[in-house]
């Protein structure tokens, strides 16, 4: 098949340091390139891919330097350029959100699009109405909730590749967070929980300028005469040993979180994870044996208690069977081939329908 991959332009495929999205765009590219597929990646000129690099932009927007005044210029400009080099391919998987949506109104090849965010906000809702036509794909079955009448092909859960990081069976003797500083991401909670148990945590987290100010008035006390060594945003090559050397993934969220990357890259590390329940949490995770799903921070120092319990080569076994990024790759391949399917009957009804005229 000949497919063209469209990653936002944020952050480079996959990401120097955080970058979900970016990251999940990565691994499929990578596993459609090892099966024989012909990949063109559309993404920032500091991208490295085994598919064919189509870059928009000469480096990532977030690390460029400098305040980025106009983000949505180089992302229409992108989008632009797919739509007149559309023919090419026998499917554009856009990972975009909403943004291409008029143009691929006008493709004349089948396209799907991955959502990538929440979905609970108001302001959507008309929107998507009005493009009823998109075939859109859910990273969860959760994230669908606010929108269950949109256009949805299928969910398909992220997948990472099973040597991505080599599992950790000891117990280890710190709790982690890992992600983003943000009013959503409740390091707070974290920071609570680690202290009512008694154990040290660290926290690996990127803080947006959005977030700045949320940082400095509500979580840098927290951090004084505390427990706690705040690492700062890490990359890919440095998650191993962070949370493969924890005794568990703190993931205290306050939202609909549409998937939680982070959850499985613990469980790809033999890390257990103490999630509250929201969103995907109760999908992602198996209560019991992969971790905990909890509603309080009382009840996340109970499930600590537990977390001995759990056999951490139990939970690299569930990250093999459920979430790796081949198994991640066949099943959009499955949905390729319905969007595929289904263009070639709505060509040949509109050719009937011609006919018949």
């Amino acid at each position: 098949m000949k497919i063209a991959q469209v990653a936002p332009l944020y952050e480079s495929v996959p990401p120097k340091l955080y970058g979900g999205t970016e990251r999940v765009v990565s691994y499929l590219t990578e596993e459609l390139v090892r099966l024989g597929h012909d990949v063109t990646l559309y993404a920032s000129g500091d991208s490295q891919t085994g598919a064919r690099l189509r870059s928009i932009c000469e480096k990532s927007l977030r690390l460029e330097g400098g305040k980025l005044l106009s983000p949505l210029a180089h992302h229409l400009n992108l989008i632009e350029t797919v739509a007149q080099e559309a023919d090419k391919y026998d499917l554009v998987h856009f990972h975009l959100d909403y943004l291409p949506f008029s143009q691929i109104r006008r493709l004349d090849i089948p396209a799907v699009t991955t959502l990538h965010g929440r979905l609970d906000i108001p302001d959507l809702y008309p929107l998507f109405r009005e493009f009823d036509d998109m075939r859109l794909i859910s990273i969860s079955d959760a994230q669908r909730a606010p929108m269950p009448w949109a256009s949805w092909l299928a969910t398909v859960h992220h997948g990472l590749p099973a040597d991505l990081h080599e599992p950790t069976f000891t117990k280890g003797d710190y709790l982690a967070f890992l992600g983003r500083i943000s009013p959503e991401k409740r390091v707070d909670r974290a920071i609570e929980i680690a202290r009512q148990v008694g154990m040290p945590l660290k926290v690996a987290a990127k803080i947006d300028e959005a977030d700045r100010s949320y940082f400095e008035s509500e979580i840098s006390d927290l951090l004084v005469n505390s427990d706690v060594e705040f690492v700062g945003e890490i990359g890919e090559k440095d998650k191993t040993e962070f949370l493969g050397k924890a005794a568990a993934l703190l993931f205290p969220i306050d939202w609909p979180e549409p998937f939680g990357l982070v959850m499985i890259e613990a469980m790809s590390c033999g890390t257990p994870v103490i999630a509250f329940r929201g969103g995907s949490v109760a999908e992602i995770i198996d209560d019991g044996v992969t971790g905990f799903v909890v509603e309080s921070v009382e009840e996340a120092v109970e499930a600590w208690k537990k977390v001995p319990s759990l056999d951490r080569r139990g939970v690299h076994q569930r990250f093999l069977e459920r979430f790796t990024s081949r198994t991640m790759c066949e099943r959009y391949l499955e949905v390729y081939e319905l969007g595929i399917a289904e263009k070639k009957r709505a060509a040949l009804g509109k050719r009937g329908l011609s006919l018949a005229i």
